[in-house]
């Protein structure tokens, strides 16, 4: 198989650490568009699609989220394989049918998420561990999706025939999940409780998650990059 080439829309306010995370985790050439930023891709000759996190929700009332989830749709609409991480996740489901809300508390920390198999998720053990950051879940999933991974909290990963959206944060090193914990508005003795169980050894267990990139591009980009 060829080394893809992918389209990554960066929705983050400092898109330099999903640019960093997302060129380290995926084997693939990366084309990348600030979208919160007004940057979007034109007609990018690309292989796939990957929508980043952003401390943004998705129904807020922002140009740029709406103008990404048209460009969203209309890409997988168009056949374009579709990844979205997080904030992407939800914006990918928003886009194509699903409802997004405020689920009135924050997830944030390493997590265990159940998965039921799904090829997205080969080679990870169920359940899996991975780092959370989010106080909105996608509460209806689109027309024609199917859940293939939850916990406690709803929702961990959906996909339909092009596109998929993992909740949780494959892509994060030790120093995002520090960097983003401690910028949290939370109570700073549940901040410190979540900062002493960043560690190597907890990074280290959640590393299979990242799995997903190089699943992503077998199962949905893969056919057509051979």
């Amino acid at each position: 198989m060829n080394r893809p080439r992918l389209a990554l829309l960066n929705c983050a306010d400092d898109p330099e650490p999903p640019r960093r995370n997302f060129r380290r985790e995926l084997s693939a050439d990366l084309v990348e568009f600030t979208v919160a930023g007004g940057e979007f891709p034109d007609d990018p000759d690309v292989d796939g699609v990957v929508v980043t996190g952003s401390p943004a929700s998705v129904y807020w009332d922002e140009p740029w989220i709406g103008k990404t989830a048209l460009w969203v749709r209309e890409a997988i609409e168009d056949g374009l394989p579709t990844l979205g991480v997080c904030f992407g996740h939800q914006l990918v489901a928003m886009a194509l049918g699903g409802e997004v809300v405020d689920m009135g508390e924050y997830e944030l920390g390493y997590r265990q998420i159940h998965h039921d198999g799904d090829p997205l998720f080969d080679g990870i053990d169920d359940p899996f561990l991975a780092f959370e950051t989010h106080s909105d879940i996608v509460a209806e999933l689109p027309p024609g999706a199917t859940s293939i991974a939850e916990n406690d909290y709803g929702v961990q990963a959906f996909r339909t025939e092009r596109a998929a959206g993992v909740q949780f944060h494959p892509e994060y090193d030790r120093a995002t999940a520090e960097r983003v914990t401690k910028r949290k508005e939370l109570p700073q003795e549940r901040i410190e409780s979540i900062l002493k169980d960043i560690t190597d050894a907890t990074v280290a267990r959640a590393a299979p998650a990242a799995l997903v990139f190089e699943n992503f591009i077998e199962e949905f980009v893969g056919s057509d990059t051979a």
